[in-house]
């Protein structure tokens, strides 16, 4: 593999944050903290040999934004969960709905699938040429829709590779 002068920010970052990783599991003991510096340049090494850098952009910028979605979102599909549970009255009427994402098969793809797994009531269970099938809880809710908005949002901070 070959690394061009861009990409050696992308390594150092890979690197620092595996780097404190290590620091938070083991601590800042310097005989872990040297072995702890192996471990992360092992670590770089195998990310850059799976995911090469700028294969994939992410925006960093707009990831804090992603962040806080990501947890809000979380917080509400496990109440609106629990509300349907426990309640008789909650309609439910379970299905699968195929959403066709803009995103090519791959890291960015996979990572819209995981965090619109959070929306409310809405699980990813396949994915193909066709596009993501998802298991939701009630169909009557404005499902597609609510991908759709998620898409828009997730795609800031991870613009990934449009379809063809």
């Amino acid at each position: 593999m070959r690394i061009t002068g861009g990409q050696v920010g992308t390594i150092v970052l890979r690197w620092l944050g595996y780097l404190a990783l290590w620091v938070a599991l083991i601590g800042l003991d310097p005989i872990d903290l040297a072995v702890g510096a192996f471990a992360a340049a092992v670590a770089t090494w195998a990310s850059l040999r799976l995911l090469p850098p700028d294969t994939h952009p992410v925006r960093p910028l707009a990831l804090p934004g992603l962040l806080l979605r990501f947890f809000a979102q979380s917080v509400t599909a496990g109440i609106d969960v629990a509300r349907r549970a426990f309640s008789p009255s909650m309609p439910v009427r379970p299905g699968f709905l195929r959403y066709q994402t803009h995103y090519e098969r791959g890291p960015a793809r996979n990572a819209f699938a995981s965090i619109t797994s959070l929306l409310p009531g809405t699980l990813a269970v396949h994915d193909d040429e066709k596009g993501i099938l998802y298991h939701c809880l009630d169909l009557d809710q404005p499902v597609a829709a609510e991908l759709a908005a998620e898409e828009a949002v997730v795609s800031r901070a991870l613009p990934g590779t449009p379809r063809r």
